[in-house]
């Protein structure tokens, strides 16, 4: 398995920006924190904060407009998907939900690649089993307001090379951290 993999481009950021019409407000560019990328270590939502293990991928929370001010994604952004596939599980995380998506891409070795998407709410006809294309809106970013926390609305994204054998109702954020069952990826490489 190799965890440095080129991927073919996704459609997924001009999806992002066509979906929630960001280029009616002006926008340029995506923006990371340190913290946000993938294999940091730091926390982006607090000063001097360290996380327990590197990050298993990337949060999108901000982009920055044409004039160069910083903006922040919302509650109501639609999060496409980054490949064709199949929802394969979805779980609660301590944001929102966890959607595991399933793709028809495999590495020759026994290893199908799955996209996964944190702290999200699923729009309302999504379920186990669901069929999606490639840009297809499937979910949102999960309402924080409700939460005790200090984190902002974002969308994680982890992008994974999973056994064919291993079972969906089984994925979680601990399988997702087990270097013995998944080989992480940079979820930028498909972006």
């Amino acid at each position: 398995m190799n965890p440095e993999a080129t991927f073919r481009k996704s459609s997924f950021r001009d999806s992002l920006i066509r979906l929630n019409r960001l280029d009616k407000q002006g926008f340029a560019a995506l923006v990371f924190k340190p913290g946000m990328l993938f294999k940091d270590i730091a926390v982006w939502w607090c000063a001097g904060g360290v996380r327990r293990r590197p990050h298993e991928g990337l949060d999108i929370c901000f982009y920055r407009d044409v004039s160069g001010q910083n903006c922040r994604l919302t509650e109501k952004t639609m999060i496409p998907v980054i490949y064709d596939g199949k929802i394969a599980r979805i779980h609660d995380d301590f944001l929102g939900k966890s959607v595991y998506v399933m793709h028809e891409i495999y590495d020759g070795n026994g290893n199908r690649l799955y996209t996964v998407y944190g702290h999200t709410s699923p729009l309302r006809d999504m379920g186990e089993g669901k069929e999606l294309r490639e840009g297809d809106p499937f979910t949102t970013i999960a309402d924080v307001g409700t939460k005790k926390t200090v984190i902002p609305p974002h969308v994680h994204l982890s992008v994974a090379w999973i056994p064919v054998t291993f079972p969906c109702e089984r994925l979680n954020w601990d399988t997702m951290s087990n270097p013995k069952v998944v080989t992480l990826c940079n979820p930028l490489d498909c972006l």
